[in-house]
């Protein structure tokens, strides 16, 4: 709409200004001329392409201009006039017209008959124009638009140009629908847009439907181009049982280029209002923003008073500098299950995050200072809190032949509010050596370590380790590692499913000896559950039998005396695309570590991980491990799933023994919370029903309990223009233990977006609220 009246008027002072003598030069010189392209059904001229400002090279103000007519007369000082298929080009500009007058010395320009305007951005018909060169003031009549790089076409009984302060269009329409199709539209009495606004503004306003009108705005604002404005975004409405209906009107500010809010009342019919705010800002030491919650009185829960929720998350990056924050805290414990669509904070292990990082990096070194605080999100959660740590690193990694050394150190000061448990002073060295030895088929290494600690630990009184032990108020430890490892890799042609292929073989093998030190004087050193201080037991897969410490921290560092074996093997296609890959292996101890029983067998459980990529349209992947001693499977999982074009299905079922979980995780009160481990399937689905009707689905199933976990049905309709949907949503909330009934929430969200007008351009445009399993993806290989 408004580049055009702008373009326009440029296009007409250039006709006055030299419109005459190169008029005349075309008539007396017609071979001289470049012919105008007329396009047909299979050419389209420059003319009527997109050609973006941004892609345009040069000045086009400077360009020639060539004018082409069939007729055209001056007469000084009062009026030059062109006429009969008037063309004007500059550039990629062009202008048609029956007529063009200039008139002296008014300064008047006025083009008459089929005026047309073309400038790669927009196109414009019209019935006549005209504007003055003095005030820049420039009217079009009986105008009809066509936005030529995004979808956007209208109409407008007059467009009107006020010098350089802004466009309006009297009787205006605008619309992302294609030609011939009126499925929506907004209609306005009056049209205005500012000189360099991205909205445009809507008086007396209708949105229509088939021309049918649906609701009447005395103003609205509409986004006419990318960018921010402070303003109303589009207002969503769903339902669902504990809330009932729920109607967001999210208010945007655009305070700052560098800084910027968003507020969101919400109202719930069944609760009361809810509100949110997320200011986001820009800095020279980084990003990062806020979410306030609020919520003053809640009608469901009126025993509650006053509920609220914060979270500050920063990130940023400042020559050798890094800054990293993410703090959270909330009203109370039980918040996010009154509130389950929170955006507030990272939650873990039933704790929300309070955390703060500094870094400082150098060239063989790097440190860091960090704060790790929780708020417990349980009545029994004990958590430790960092309040600090210092780590610092420092690395050769080229000595003599070859060999790398580094030393990782931290300091660390743990504190917890649980008077059964102690609080401590952590000093933990890791002097390494590494000597690698590589070839193009052999990748072989030999590492030394030693894991030295010390603990001044407080609080002690009546504490005692994890098989009874009595701790001591200090502690040093000193525990010494050495690994070989090696890795051959073979090819050779082979063949799979009938196709040739490449095929490797990767068999590799370890040894690992960790002298088995006492370590019964620091805090509950042994719980496989995890313990210590910031320790837990990893889980074992094929590539974790390769790992030195089976603990994530250093408070117990696991006896060893080992060997692993392994091998995977993998395919590839003529393009090198990895299309197969299976890989197992297996512990064998040399020794029973004084930790265990003495009669427990020799090797580990067999670990073995699979993937398969069909086509790039059937994907399976798999995992498991199986203990051989106890002919058990101690957990397994796996996943298929098959595309093609528009549809899509995705299966997946995991696993995990009750006996494993007792040895991983050490879970209290197991029998309460699961009779005999977790046996979970689901099926998630996605698939075109017609060429604008698409469904998706999802299912989830607890097969021990015999127990729903989530069920998602959805419908959604698309046009060119406007997408509408409508979903349902059923999820698993709560259940304190197997032997309470289960507690579930229903969800409706209808969703509508107009296309064409931004991001969120619509109301309820989301799949449902609550989805806490959904789609994964199955597939890692790596190519």
């Amino acid at each position: 709409m408004s580049p055009t009246a702008k373009s326009f008027l440029s296009s007409m002072i250039w006709l006055a200004l030299y419109g005459q003598a190169m008029a005349e030069e075309a008539n007396d010189a017609p071979n001289n001329t470049q012919p105008l392209v007329i396009p047909t059904a299979t050419c389209l001229a420059p003319e009527y392409r997109c050609l973006p400002a941004n892609s345009q090279t040069g000045d086009i103000n400077n360009a020639p201009v060539i004018i082409v007519a069939d007729h055209a007369e001056a007469k000084a000082n009062e009026k030059a006039i062109y006429r009969g298929d008037v063309i004007v080009t500059q550039g990629n500009r062009t202008v048609k017209s029956d007529t063009a007058t200039l008139r002296q010395p008014e300064n008047i320009v006025t083009a008459e008959g089929n005026v047309y305007f073309h400038d790669g951005e927009i196109a414009v018909k019209g019935k006549s124009l005209q504007s003055n060169l003095d005030t820049e003031d420039t009217t079009l009549t009986d105008a009809t638009y066509n936005m030529m790089c995004e979808p956007g076409r209208g109409q407008a009984k007059r467009v009107f140009k006020n010098g350089t302060t802004f466009y309006e269009l009297e009787d205006g329409t605008y619309t992302t629908c294609p030609d011939n199709d009126d499925s929506w539209r907004f209609s306005a009495g009056k049209i205005e847009k500012e000189d360099g606004d991205i909205f445009a503004d809507l008086y007396h306003a209708r949105f229509e439907i088939l021309d049918t009108p649906i609701f009447y705005l005395p103003y609205l604002r509409v986004p006419v181009e990318d960018g921010r404005l402070t303003g109303f975004l589009y207002p969503s409405i769903s339902w669902n049982d504990n809330d009932g209906v729920e109607i967001s009107t999210p208010f945007y500010w655009n305070i700052h280029p560098q800084a910027d809010m968003l507020i969101t009342p919400k109202y719930m019919s069944n609760r009361g209002l809810f509100m949110t705010m997320e200011p986001n800002y820009l800095t020279r030491a980084g990003s990062g923003g806020m979410t306030f919650e609020y919520m003053g009185e809640d009608k469901l829960y009126p025993n509650i008073d006053k509920s609220w929720g914060f979270n500050w998350r920063h990130s940023g990056i400042q020559n050798h500098w890094k800054y990293d924050v993410d703090y959270s805290q909330v009203s109370d414990i039980s918040y996010f299950s009154r509130h389950t669509d929170s955006r507030v904070g990272s939650r873990e292990d039933n704790t929300l995050l309070q955390t703060g990082d500094v870094s400082y990096r150098d060239v063989n070194w790097d440190s860091t200072l960090s704060v790790r605080n929780f708020q417990s999100l349980s009545p029994n959660t004990s958590v430790y809190r960092l309040l600090p740590q210092l780590a610092m690193n420092y690395y050769r990694p080229e000595l003599g032949y070859g060999m790398g050394f580094s030393m990782p150190a931290q300091i660390s000061k743990f504190a917890t509010d649980n008077d059964s448990k102690p609080d401590a002073l952590r000093i933990n060295l890791e002097p390494t050596l590494v000597l690698p030895y590589n070839l193009p088929w052999l990748s072989a290494s030999a590492e030394g370590k030693v894991y030295y600690t010390y603990y001044d630990q407080s609080n002690i009184e009546g504490v005692t380790g994890y098989n009874g032990e009595t701790l001591d108020s200090t502690v040093s430890r000193a525990v010494p590692m050495a690994r070989l490892h090696g890795m051959v890799t073979l090819e050779r042609e082979g063949a799979l499913f009938g196709n040739s292929y490449t095929q490797t073989l990767e068999p590799q093998v370890q040894y690992l000896y960790i002298q088995d030190v006492d370590q019964s004087g620091i805090y509950n050193p042994v719980n496989y559950a995890g313990g210590g201080y910031d320790t837990a037991r990893l889980q074992t897969d094929y590539y974790g039998l390769f790992r030195a410490n089976q603990f994530s921290s250093v408070d117990y560092i696991n006896p060893a005396n080992q060997f692993t074996v392994g091998a995977a093997s993998r395919f590839f296609d003529d393009a090198y695309k990895e299309r197969f890959n299976v890989a197992f292996g297996q512990i064998y101890y040399l020794d029973t570590p004084s930790n265990q029983d003495e009669t427990s067998i020799n090797y580990s459980a067999w670990a073995i991980e699979s993937e398969l990529n069909v086509n790039d349209k059937l994907f399976v992947r798999g995992s498991l491990e199986y203990d051989s001693n106890l002919s058990n499977l101690q957990f397994g999982n796996a996943t298929v799933e098959y595309r093609d074009g528009g549809f899509f299905a995705q299966t997946s079922y995991r696993y995990v023994s009750k006996d494993y979980i007792s040895s991983t995780i050490g879970a209290n009160n197991l029998d309460l919370i699961t009779e005999d481990g977790i046996s979970q399937a689901g099926l998630v689905t996605g698939f075109p029903i017609t060429d604008s009707v698409n469904f998706t689905g999802q299912y989830f199933h607890d097969l021990t309990q015999d127990l729903m976990l989530e069920n998602q049905l959805g419908i959604t309709y698309t046009s060119a223009c406007w997408v509408i949907g409508l979903h349902y949503n059923e999820y698993l909330m709560a259940r304190s233990n197997i032997n309470n009934p289960a507690v579930y929430d229903n969800s409706i969200s209808l969703s509508f977006s107009l296309l064409g007008l931004g991001a969120n351009a619509g109301f309820g445009y989301s799949t449902g609220s609550g989805n806490a399993l959904g789609y994964r993806s199955p597939f890692g290989l790596k190519n």
